[in-house]
């Protein structure tokens, strides 16, 4: 039996010639065959001109974004400057405009959303990973990316109904009683505040975090668990050295990707933060976001300076949202780069 060719697949007719073995007949009907068939060379071009640019249309849309953004705010721009951003002044009807009570709100908010989120969802993410009985690793996951998943007017509406007056009636008269010396909880206090908004901020961000930490986790190779544990080390020293500290820089690039959604999240926060331009040290009192006056007041906005205020707003929105989303996947690569994928 004559050993098999080792021709590759592609060859040219006159190498599947030489390949044929003897006495397999006259090579001739293959040779026109594959003549005949024409060349794939203009087809496999086409192709790739087709992938470049669906990838470059992102770079398409991006920019006709930020284009569209700075065109329509250079009235604002041209008369305010960076002023705009440092002045407290909210006044449509004179023509007076300022940013920083929306900045302020916004910071707020997030940050709260940050001091609430980051403790839980390290702490499931650790459970998940590290703690979790298989048969309960799946479900638990599923349900925490699930909160991922659900629309922000819905976590808007159970917040109105649900977490408002949770918060009026029992969890701010504790704080305002516990931590009021402070001057972060004092009277008076209506339910939709910064701090409401921070809650339901924190429980949109969770699911995100949490995911990236454990993709995190899971990267971080098993020897330097093994060798932990090696050392006489128990499971929360092995956890705390082995894998949280190896893992700490894309657990930071976690959290500012969760940044980066209470950042921009509009409608939840909208129905709970209270929508008042005020900078005050209270959480407790209602404050505004960046995103929030832009849902609630382009609408209404009666002349181009107003809507150019509006829209610059969104312009330093979109520029912040940028930054920090791009500095958090630059710090989630650097922990997961190169790590092979694991099977739960």
């Amino acid at each position: 039996m004559p050993a098999p060719s080792d021709a590759p697949l592609h060859a040219s007719p006159d190498a599947l010639s030489v390949a044929l073995p003897a006495g397999s007949g006259e090579p001739s009907a293959i040779r026109k065959f594959l003549l005949g068939r024409g060349s794939s060379a203009m087809a496999d071009k086409g192709f790739g001109w087709l992938m470049l640019l669906c990838a470059f249309s992102i770079f398409g849309i991006v920019a006709l974004i930020a284009t569209e953004l700075i065109l329509r705010s250079q009235m604002t721009i041209s008369k305010f400057g960076l002023k705009f951003f440092f002045d407290s002044a909210w006044d449509p009807v004179n023509g007076n405009f300022g940013a920083l009570p929306f900045v302020y709100g916004t910071l707020m908010s997030s940050l709260v959303a940050l001091v609430i989120a980051v403790p839980l969802a390290v702490g499931v993410s650790i459970f998940i990973t590290e703690m979790c009985p298989g048969f309960l690793r799946g479900p638990l996951s599923f349900l925490t990316e699930l909160l991922a998943a659900i629309p922000s007017v819905v976590y808007g509406l159970w917040a109105v109904f649900i977490l408002v007056p949770l918060l009026r009636e029992h969890v701010d008269p504790i704080l305002m009683r516990v931590l009021g010396w402070s001057g972060l909880f004092v009277a008076p206090d209506f339910g939709v505040h910064m701090l409401s908004a921070g809650v339901i901020l924190s429980i949109m961000i969770l699911p995100i975090i949490s995911s990236l930490t454990r993709e995190v986790m899971t990267s971080v190779p098993h020897s330097q668990r093994e060798a932990v544990l090696a050392l006489g080390a128990t499971r929360w020293e092995m956890i705390r050295m082995g894998v949280l500290r190896n893992a700490r820089i894309g657990i930071v690039g976690s959290i500012i990707l969760g940044l980066g959604r209470a950042l921009g999240e509009t409608i939840a926060v909208t129905m709970v933060i209270g929508n008042n331009p005020q900078i005050v040290k209270n959480l407790l009192a209602p404050g505004y976001s960046m995103a929030s006056v832009i849902a609630n007041e382009f609408s209404e906005a009666s002349d181009d300076m107003y809507r150019s205020a509006l829209i610059e707003i969104g312009l330093a929105l979109f520029i912040v949202t940028i930054i920090v989303n791009a500095l958090a996947r630059i710090l989630v690569w650097a922990v997961t780069r190169g790590a092979p994928a694991r099977v739960a």
